[in-house]
């Protein structure tokens, strides 16, 4: 079996199967067994990956500001599609998205289009179509989560959601894959309680071991504003989903898996919450801001020697190295010009920025040091507060994401 998309869904699902003892290669773009592009393979490269494959799962799915939802969902899942058709492929399961078969966003139209396009194939398939999927590893557990254990949560507002458990969802997959062909069969995979956004905060905070919380309403104006201008999580598109909300009929999941899904709450229970679970909620809203102080300690390091400080002032030091004239002059340039670097790395979270930071300022304490050693004991603490940037370098550094 071959599983597309390595990511949250993916990765809980590679790992149960290969419990059972079943043989599944990952596909994926990064650390995976094969790497791919799904965007950009067509259906020949497909084709000769999936020669000896029984099963497909297709996992793959972005949902981001920028996203080449088209190429992803659309053409890059068509691709596939038709790569396991002319492989010999008896099963394909397409993990899609509760709201499909209504395209109200670009995200919904293009799994749409690829839905559509299977349904048309002569192999035997299924396609899932999740509600919010509720597990650790998940990008909508991390926010909710993060958001939970703020002092007062956000109510973002928006229609009803019916989240569903990782458990549950890969359960069903599993079924499926076990089915009799042709399956030919839609699922709307659903939990079984309609719920708000706070309320499923406020579950997660429980699971947190914390207590309850107050709320505290979001203007849907401000939501806008985040959406448009395409800071942090939130989209157009996922805005638009929260609007809408995304709720079914749980009945005929049950009926065609032969199981009834969890709540929320009982899943977590069977999962008790760590203190890394804890730990990664609470930090989880301080990694912007801690990337942005250390985004403007390296910025103001490159502006203040060029906008603000005499030259003079600036190249004194720099005499004690035997710099003068031009030489010094170029050198407090090419300083400033590395710390704005760093800075604009950061804001574009290139990773490893914070670590060419640390570098950096462990060159220019050593030389610091060892031309004006007197600023270790200066009133101000000049170089013993390079030792707090460094721990927060660290820090930010620690936080970054594998794809950052």
């Amino acid at each position: 079996m071959m599983i597309v998309g390595g990511g949250f869904i993916g990765g809980h699902l590679a790992g149960r199967l290969r419990a059972e003892g079943c043989a599944v290669t990952v596909a994926g773009r990064r650390g995976a067994a094969i790497a791919c592009d799904l965007a950009g393979d067509d259906a020949a490269v497909w084709a000769a990956r999936l020669q000896g494959y029984d099963a497909l799962v297709n996992c793959a799915g972005v949902l981001a500001a920028g996203a080449d939802y088209d190429g992803v969902h659309a053409r890059g899942a068509i691709a596939l599609f038709d790569g396991a058709v002319s492989a010999g492929v008896a099963r394909v399961v397409q993990i899609s998205a509760l709201g499909a078969s209504e395209g109200i966003t670009a995200y919904h139209r293009s799994k749409r289009t690829a839905d559509a396009h299977l349904t048309r194939l002569d192999l035997g398939w299924a396609i899932v179509r999740p509600s919010l999927v509720v597990g650790r590893g998940g990008g909508s557990t991390a926010l909710f989560s993060a958001l939970a254990v703020l002092p007062l949560m956000p109510d973002i507002g928006g229609g009803m959601v019916q989240p569903i458990a990782i458990d549950d969802l890969v359960n069903a997959i599993r079924r499926l894959l076990q089915q009799p062909l042709p399956m030919n069969m839609v699922v709307e995979a659903v939990g079984p309680e309609p719920m708000r956004i706070v309320d499923l905060m406020a579950v997660l905070r429980r699971w947190l071991g914390l207590g309850t919380a107050s709320s505290l309403p979001v203007p849907r104006w401000m939501l806008r504003a985040v959406a448009w201008l395409g800071i942090g999580p939130m989209t157009r598109d996922s805005l638009t989903m929260l609007e809408a909300g995304n709720t079914a009929p749980v009945e005929p999941f049950v009926n065609a898996l032969g199981f009834p899904p969890q709540t929320v709450a009982q899943f977590l229970a069977a999962h008790p919450a760590t203190r890394g679970d804890l730990l990664a909620a609470r930090l989880s809203p301080l990694e912007p801001a801690l990337r942005g102080l250390l985004a403007a300690v390296w910025l103001a390091g490159g502006l203040v020697p060029l906008l603000l400080t005499p030259m003079a002032s600036n190249t004194r030091l720099l005499a004690r190295l035997d710099l003068a004239g031009e030489a010094a002059t170029g050198t407090v340039w090419a300083g400033s010009l590395a710390d704005m670097v760093v800075a604009l790395a950061l804001i574009l979270r290139w990773r490893g920025a914070a670590l060419a930071g640390v570098v950096l300022m462990i060159a220019y304490s050593l030389i610091l040091a060892a031309i004006a050693p007197e600023l270790w004991v200066d009133p101000f603490g000049a170089l013993v507060k390079n030792l707090a940037v460094l721990g927060l370098s660290l820090a930010v550094h620690a936080m970054e994401k594998p794809h950052d």
